[in-house]
C-alpha cells in the first residue's frame, strides 16, 4: 500500500470516476484503475462499485475512505513539518469557505498577505455552504474551514462578530422599524439561502418554536436579495454579509432580541495540523483581532 495508491483512492471517491481523477492527476486513467485494482487486491475487500457512468463507494470503502484520508492528512503534516524546518518553503493548504462574509470579505485579505509570507504553499480554496464545509472538515478534505460558532466538534478560533438581520422589501409595512422580532418574520413568504448561515437563522427559529412561511430557497445570496427587492420575500442573513454598497430595493433591520453571529476558523484537531494551516490560522487571527 502506497500514500498515492490512498491519493487515487481517495480523489476517485471525491469525484466519483476514474476518468475525473485521472485528468484531475494527470495521468492516464488506465493507471488509475491499476492502482485502485491493486489496492483493493492487497486489502482484500472491494472498496468501489463499478457502473457504466460512474463509481460509487462500498460500505467497507465508505469506512476505509476515512482512514485513508487520515493517512493523507498525517504524510502532509509530516511533509510541511520537514518543510516549516527549511523555512516552509513548499506546502499544500485546503480551505473551505461559505457565503461571502467568509469568501469575500475576511478571506481576500488573508490570503494575500499568507501567500506574501508563504509564496511556496500551494492554496486550494472550496466554497459551499456552512453545513458543508464542516462535513468537508470531517472527512479531511480541508485543512481549515470558515465556520459559524459555537461548533463544538472543532478546535476553533474566532474571527470576527456581527448580527443577524432581517431583509425586507423598501416598500414592506415593517420597513421603517427599527427592529424586529421573529413572530413577525413568519406570516410574509420567507427566503432560505443555502449559501450563508441557513443553520444558524433555521436554529433560531426552532429555539423560539416558529415556523417561517418558506416560499423559496436560494442557493447565493445575490438571488436571496434579489427576490426581497423585488418584493417577493422576506429573509434573515448576517449583517457582515451585505454588499458594503448601500442598496435601494431593500432594508436591513435589527433582530429584537438582538441575535450575534460569531465566524471562526476550525480544524479536525489542532494537535495534528500541519504547520501551513497554523500559520494561516496565526494570520487570520491576528490580521482580525478588535
Amino acid at each position: 500500500m502506497t500514500l498515492t495508491q490512498l491519493e487515487i483512492f481517495s480523489l476517485v471517491a471525491e469525484l466519483r470516476g476514474f476518468t475525473l481523477a485521472a485528468h484531475r492527476l494527470g495521468i492516464s486513467q488506465s493507471a488509475v484503475s491499476h492502482a485502485m485494482k491493486s489496492l483493493e487486491q492487497e486489502l482484500g475487500v472491494e472498496l468501489l462499485r463499478r457502473h457504466q457512468s460512474q463509481v460509487e463507494l462500498s460500505d467497507i470503502g465508505e469506512q476505509l475512505l476515512l482512514r485513508a484520508r487520515a493517512m493523507l492528512g498525517l504524510a502532509n503534516t509530516l511533509r510541511q513539518e520537514a518543510a516549516d524546518a527549511r523555512g516552509m518553503k513548499s506546502g499544500t493548504l485546503r480551505i473551505g469557505s461559505f457565503g461571502p462574509t467568509s469568501s469575500i470579505k475576511l478571506l481576500p485579505e488573508i490570503l494575500r498577505r499568507y501567500r506574501e509570507a508563504h509564496p511556496g504553499i500551494e492554496v486550494h480554496v472550496d466554497e459551499g455552504p456552512d453545513r458543508q464545509v464542516m462535513q468537508w472538515l470531517e472527512e479531511r478534505r480541508i485543512d481549515v474551514g470558515f465556520v459559524v460558532l459555537p461548533e463544538e466538534r472543532f478546535d476553533t478560533f474566532a474571527l470576527i462578530e456581527d448580527q443577524m438581520v432581517a431583509l425586507l422589501p423598501i416598500a414592506h409595512p415593517l420597513a421603517t422599524r427599527t427592529e424586529l422580532s421573529l413572530k413577525e418574520l413568519c406570516t410574509d413568504p420567507f427566503i432560505l439561502t443555502e449559501a450563508g448561515s441557513s443553520e444558524l437563522v433555521s436554529r433560531l427559529f426552532n429555539a423560539a418554536r416558529l415556523t417561517p412561511n418558506i416560499r423559496y430557497r436560494c442557493s447565493q445570496l445575490l438571488s436571496t436579495l434579489d427576490t426581497v427587492s423585488r418584493g417577493d420575500a422576506i429573509t434573515v442573513v448576517a449583517e457582515g454579509s451585505l454588499p458594503d454598497s448601500p442598496h435601494c430595493g431593500y432594508v436591513a433591520i435589527p433582530l429584537s432580541p438582538s441575535v450575534k453571529r460569531q465566524i471562526g476558523l476550525a480544524v479536525l484537531d489542532q494537535r495534528q495540523a500541519s504547520p501551513a494551516t497554523l500559520a494561516f490560522i496565526d494570520m487570520a487571527t491576528r490580521m482580525n483581532q478588535r
